[in-house]
Parts: C-alpha cells; structure tokens; sequence
C-alpha cells in the first residue's frame, strides 16, 4: 500500500500500534464492543469491507466478535507465534493491517470466533 510514514498520518496513534505493530486494544474499551447495529465493518485504513453485522454477537471476551467474514477472502490469516503462544492472526487483505485473532471456540455452526479490535474498524450503518 503506502509507506509506514503515509500510515501514521491516516491512524491514530492508537489504531497504529494495533493495525501496524499488531498490538491489541484493551478489553472491554472498543467502541463497537456494543453496536448491535445493522450495517457493515470496514478496514479503519483502507476501507475493504470485512464483516457484516449478521455475523456479530457478544462472545463475553471484551472485543467485538463475527463468527464469518462476509467472503471466505475478506479476511486474510496467519499463524502468529508471538506471546509463547500459537494463534492465527486476522488481516486486512488488501492493505495487511492487523485486525485482531480466529478462535475455534464460536458458539454458532461455523465454530469460529474471530474476536477483531475496535479501532481497526469502521462501521457503516444500513
């Protein structure tokens, strides 16, 4: 996409450390953790649209949480070893930010949770 200086001028420095450094927002402070509205989630940086509403619900985590993206190619993964641990990292497609992680441990019949930081998304509403 753009050169890292072109990013920390579209992002907060909040939205930076987590969609370019792969950090994560604190628990429970998001501010689409509660938005039960209807409409789609979008990249906060490049706007490539991700999850639909349809897919959200309250998995109790702290973050807001899809059980699907809205195409199997909207969302990109990747095995992430960081923190000791092993996981499978959520990115942006088309620009490669860090969205957050996948998680098999989703109630519905797709049995994923892709539990996604509030600040590296944009909502729009229906």
């Amino acid at each position: 996409m753009k050169p890292s200086i072109d990013f920390k001028k579209k992002l907060t420095p909040g939205q930076y450390r987590v969609m370019r450094e792969k950090g994560t927002e604190a628990p429970f402070t998001g501010k689409y953790l509660h938005n039960k509205e209807k409409g789609v989630y979008k990249c906060a940086l490049c706007g490539f649209e991700i999850f639909s509403s349809d897919t959200k619900f309250d998995s109790g985590t702290g973050w807001p949480s899809f059980d699907a993206p809205m195409e199997k190619t909207s969302v990109k993964t990747e095995i992430d070893k960081s923190l000791g641990m092993e996981r499978v990292e959520a990115i942006c497609p088309k620009c490669g930010s860090h969205l957050g992680h996948v998680f098999d441990d989703g109630p519905t019949k797709t049995g994923k949770r892709y539990c996604i930081n509030s600040c590296a998304l944009d909502f729009r509403k229906k």
